[in-house]
């Protein structure tokens, strides 16, 4: 064999060897990344469960009994329940939200005779934020501009006092004071809320019906009341639904303190400065204020929160 012969019989030696390395090094990898995604399946079919949320032998709203032995009512309560407990996002921030709110709401609701487990309804209709309906309803209470004014709330270009949570949560009590009056019972009291009592009187006396449970409503009213009996057994027992938070998790009320105003304040940005604060903040502290003004007539007045 000549040189040359030799030279070109070793180079394709190398290449024949190179190429089973690669080919036995690849037929490796693949049964690795093969049994890694075999794994991988394995674990998420042994520890990944999604399950049917618990439901209580017994539930109430308000203090009236839920009839779970009612196959539709145990449904439609269940879909309530599976819908909140896996919009985890949604529920974990209507969680956090709770503390920085409820105090206040479950104050007047106690002042008013309104049962505590009314505070729940302001979260299926808001999530605890100053929530704009597409309809133009507004405020964690969800208060029409009507509604809101034939209950005693100001609504103008400077102010909407359905931003106002201590004002708003007074309104929500003399309506639900009033349909319970009306309808009888504060289920329906809480139904009326979405329907209206109008139209929840006239489904009873069309079915011939008193009982909320009983009725065949509208797919909204008629899930209206199962979101917040719903989020009343997940806001009570987070842990049992699977929600672990902290103390240091939750949204805390703002440090403040009360300032009486009588005189119009012409530019609320150096009003908030002169009180050694900020515009941002005195608008969130007082989303009622609605411009970068406030107007104020002779003899009257209003009351600020202001930061500590």
């Amino acid at each position: 064999m000549n040189k040359s012969l030799k030279i070109v019989s070793i180079a394709v030696g190398f290449v024949l060897f190179a190429v089973v390395i690669l080919a036995i090094s690849s037929t490796k990898e693949i049964k690795e990344n093969n049994t890694v995604f075999k794994n991988q399946n394995d674990d998420f079919s042994d520890h990944y469960r999604i399950a049917t949320p618990p439901i209580p032998e017994v539930v109430d709203f308000a203090g009236e009994v839920v009839p779970l032995d009612d196959w539709d009512v145990r449904e439609r309560l269940e879909r309530e329940l599976l819908t909140n407990v896996y919009w985890q996002s949604n529920t974990l921030l209507n969680l956090k939200r709770s503390r920085k709110y409820f105090q206040t709401i479950e104050t007047i609701l106690a002042k008013n005779g309104i049962p505590d487990d009314f505070k729940y309804l302001a979260v299926a209709e808001s999530g605890l934020i100053n929530a704009v309906s597409s309809a133009g309803a507004k405020g964690i209470w969800q208060f029409m501009e009507s509604s809101a004014q034939s209950y005693g709330l100001t609504v103008n270009t400077e102010i909407d006092e359905r931003y106002h949570l201590e004002k708003s949560t007074q309104a929500a009590c003399d309506y639900l004071k009033h349909s319970k009056a009306t309808l009888g019972s504060w289920t329906l009291s809480a139904a009326a809320y979405n329907r209206g009592v109008a139209g929840t009187v006239r489904d009873k006396s069309d079915q011939k019906q008193n009982n909320y449970y009983d009725l065949y409503l509208n797919t909204e009213t008629s899930r209206y009341v199962f979101r917040i009996i719903a989020f009343k057994l997940i806001m009570q027992n987070p842990d049992k639904y699977g929600f672990s938070l902290s103390d240091d998790d939750y949204f805390k009320p703002e440090k403040t303190y009360l300032l009486n105003v009588d005189t119009t304040i012409v530019d609320l940005a150096d009003f908030a400065i002169q009180n050694g604060t900020s515009y941002k903040m005195v608008k969130l502290l007082n989303p009622w204020l609605r411009d970068d003004h406030l107007t104020i007539k002779t003899g009257q007045g209003h009351v600020l929160k202001m930061p500590e």
